[in-house]
């Protein structure tokens, strides 16, 4: 299994930058009245440690694994010289550093941080507070720890679901990019083909009948002189090769010319990591029975593509709605399903919305295939595509189940 790797950092921009910097602006004054009103310590000590816990919150961005140790040390040391000033005071683990910490995992979390590194930044964090309980039991108590356990437990799983539902709308959006190619280059072999078509209706057609002419001529005029009967058989001859050449030109125009390739085309064999994808983004999908594989390569193309398109409406439109998949071969077709159930609260139509549907149409068409969309009687929304099928393999009834 490989270990997950955080994705580069860069502190927020635009109004997020603003906030970002308020949000540790806050937390350094809110630590300072924090740590001076309800525990006994220097006011020198009060600073550098309101400053360490700014300067964790800050890291966050930028090195969210910095920002965790700091965090971490931080508290270590605030729990070491401070004493609280009465026992309703929350030792170790002060409100300001419950919190602060806690938002400084959210922001690793969300940053990429891998699964089991935060699982483990977890364990130490309720491990310093285990210690520290331990070694002075008269400053706080061990009920204060369940806060802290679950505050922080909280914050790891929002930002993992955060960075989930990120990294699977890129996905998405480099899949719906690798389709606008697609769809760009169908659209040129398409005109490709119809020019092919024009020059074969009307230059193959007269080329055809002048080669005729000039054969049928010196047999059916009476009297044609032998410098005649040779200028029409040129005229002939002329005439077939340009004939011939006019076929290989059409057989140009009619193959697709080769292109840069633009990665390995998935196929149903892929659409159980497309579901699981769409999932970790927050949306409830569900795979409906097997999926069969071993058919053609442009029909279990075409089909990823509808479940792709399928899924990312439902995740903009409808994204706490219950989302079924379903593939099986019915007869000699294949029967892709897409439904999902009514949206929590309606969603404005984005600017080009409607365009995935267009296209999944033009993509269904090329392969003979039917497309039926629309809202259902519950108030969700249906997608069912028929794809004609050959299968390339005996699969037999085996497939990936989700």
């Amino acid at each position: 299994m490989t270990t997950e790797q955080p994705a580069p950092h860069n502190w927020p921009r635009g109004r997020w930058a603003w906030l970002a910097g308020l949000g540790v602006a806050a937390l350094l004054v809110l630590t300072v009245l924090d740590l001076a009103q309800h525990y006994e310590v220097q006011l020198g000590a009060v600073l550098a440690l309101a400053i360490a816990r700014a300067l964790a919150l800050s890291l966050a961005w930028l090195q969210p694994r910095t920002a965790v140790v700091v965090s971490l040390i931080a508290t270590a040391v605030t729990a070491a010289v401070t004493t609280p000033v009465s026992t309703s005071e929350p030792w170790p683990w002060g409100t300001t550093a419950a919190f602060g910490h806690s938002i400084v995992l959210a922001i690793a979390a969300a940053r990429g941080l891998g699964r089991r590194e935060l699982i483990g930044w977890w364990i130490a964090t309720q491990a310093l507070g285990v210690v520290a309980t331990a070694a002075a039991p008269d400053k706080g108590s061990w009920r204060g720890l369940v806060t802290m356990a679950v505050l922080s437990a909280v914050a790891v799983v929002v930002g993992e679901l955060s960075h989930s539902r990120t990294e699977t709308n890129q996905r998405l959006a480099e899949q719906e990019t690798i389709s606008k190619a697609e769809r760009a280059e169908r659209e040129r072999l398409q005109e490709r083909a119809r020019i092919a078509r024009e020059l074969h209706d009307v230059v193959a057609h007269h080329l055809s009948v002048v080669v005729v002419r000039a054969d049928s001529a010196p047999h059916r005029l009476t009297d044609v002189p032998d410098a005649v009967r040779a200028e029409f058989t040129g005229i002939a001859d002329e005439a077939r090769a340009s004939l011939t050449e006019m076929r290989r030109v059409l057989r140009l125009l009619r193959e697709p010319v080769q292109q840069p390739s633009l990665g390995p085309q998935p196929g149903l064999d892929q659409l159980v990591e497309l579901v699981e994808g769409t999932r970790r983004a927050g949306a409830d999908v569900r795979l409906v029975g097997d999926v069969p594989d071993g058919f053609d390569q442009s029909i279990e193309l075409t089909a990823y593509r509808v479940v792709q398109e399928g899924l990312s409406n439902a995740v903009r439109h409808a994204l706490h709605s219950v989302v079924d998949v379903s593939i099986r071969q019915v007869g000699d077709q294949l029967e892709v399903t897409v439904r999902n159930g009514k949206p929590l609260r309606p969603v404005a139509p984005a600017p080009g919305s409607g365009q995935g549907l267009v296209g999944m149409r033009e993509r269904v068409a090329m392969v003979d295939g039917t497309v039926s969309a629309g809202p259902t009687p519950e108030g969700g929304y249906l997608i069912q595509v028929y794809l004609p099928v050959t299968e390339e393999v005996a699969s037999g009834d085996h497939g990936h189940g989700g």
